[in-house]
């Protein structure tokens, strides 16, 4: 594995741990665990398709799938926290891990989309 792979998926990881903790019997905190074990395992998933990609434009629409799946678990992330299942502070490490990691994926974008235009 290389080191933003390891990171992707230990960031998942740390989020199928929140997911884990938080109270199954309310409904509302269900559905949380559920949309955040979704969407933040997805990240990893897509990330893994996108260093399989068939072509440029294949890795670069992976990886913006990604960020999009980042976008949504930093939402489910702060909707924990501000509904009082996860003290937000708890939660602050993840919701920057998953700004930056959404940067990294961003300058790749950039860069793979440059690569294509001079193709």
């Amino acid at each position: 594995m290389n080191d933003l792979e390891d990171r992707v998926v230990a960031f998942a990881a740390r989020c199928v741990k929140v997911c884990a903790a938080l109270p199954v019997k309310n409904i509302g905190s269900a559905n949380f665990a559920d949309q955040l074990f979704r969407s933040s395992t997805s990240v990893a998933a897509n990330y893994a398709e996108a260093c399989e990609a068939e072509s440029g434009k294949d890795f670069v629409h992976k990886l913006k799938v990604s960020m999009k799946e980042l976008s949504e678990t930093r939402i489910w992330l702060k909707l924990i926290g501000e509904s009082g299942y996860v003290e937000k502070t708890k939660l602050a490490d993840l919701i920057t891990e998953s700004q930056e990691i959404s940067r990294i994926f961003g300058a790749s974008v950039s860069t793979a989309r440059k690569r294509i235009c001079k193709q």
